[in-house]
């Protein structure tokens, strides 16, 4: 675990974006339950509703399409989709916008997250486009999560090294990424992850970092 010293290197503070910014679980259970519905299968389960938490649409629709003779029609329909009218069921968890003022701009802030087409969408609804220096979607690379692709994007963009670098995530796939990538991982409301933090408020992060001058 790093020590109180090491997070003086800190440059760069990325986030995940489902399930640590915001609260997209009942969103993401309408958007997949609609295309669902389409088809005429049956709802999401609550372990589908797990899954599709952290993985890409197309993944998503590959695991609820398994073995249906309409999987590639639905992932055209997925993409074609217009996610707009899911947007009113996002919700932004505590103190997201206080934090990232607070952090800027002594730190640089992005995103890495397999959420694809719809994060610029997301991020002007709840008004945190402008909170952001750079956001790598599933959609700005050739390999997602849990490969680490999207946070080396970051890394190179910024002109950093791993060691000035922390991600925040709430998943496996967030935490393997990060050890790939060798940046600091940090553990958003998900006390099973190993982590150097974790925070059950994004206030707490105020805590870990040094102080903002």
């Amino acid at each position: 675990m790093p020590d109180a010293s090491s997070m003086t290197a800190i440059k760069v503070v990325i986030y995940d974006c489902d399930g640590v910014l915001i609260d997209s679980r009942r969103a993401n259970a309408a958007f997949y339950n609609h295309i669902l519905d389409q088809f005429g299968l049956p709802h999401l389960t609550p372990q589908q509703l797990d899954f599709v938490q952290f993985s890409t649409a197309q993944a998503a629709v590959d695991l609820l399409f398994q073995g249906s003779p309409w999987r590639e029609e639905a992932q055209n329909y997925q993409r074609s989709l217009d996610n707009r009218p899911f947007l009113a069921l996002l919700r932004l968890e505590p103190h997201v916008r206080e934090v990232l003022a607070a952090l800027r701009p002594a730190y640089r802030t992005a995103i890495a997250t397999n959420r694809g087409k719809s994060l610029p969408l997301v991020l002007e609804e709840l008004g945190l486009a402008h909170l952001f220096d750079l956001t790598i979607s599933s959609y700005d690379v050739t390999r997602q999560k849990p490969h680490p692709e999207c946070l080396l994007k970051i890394l190179e963009h910024f002109g950093v090294a791993p060691a000035e670098a922390m991600y925040i995530g709430d998943a496996a796939v967030d935490l393997e990424a990060s050890q790939r990538a060798g940046v600091t991982f940090t553990a958003y409301k998900n006390p099973g992850l190993e982590a150097a933090h974790h925070l059950q408020d994004h206030l707490d992060l105020l805590q870990i970092l040094p102080p903002v001058v």
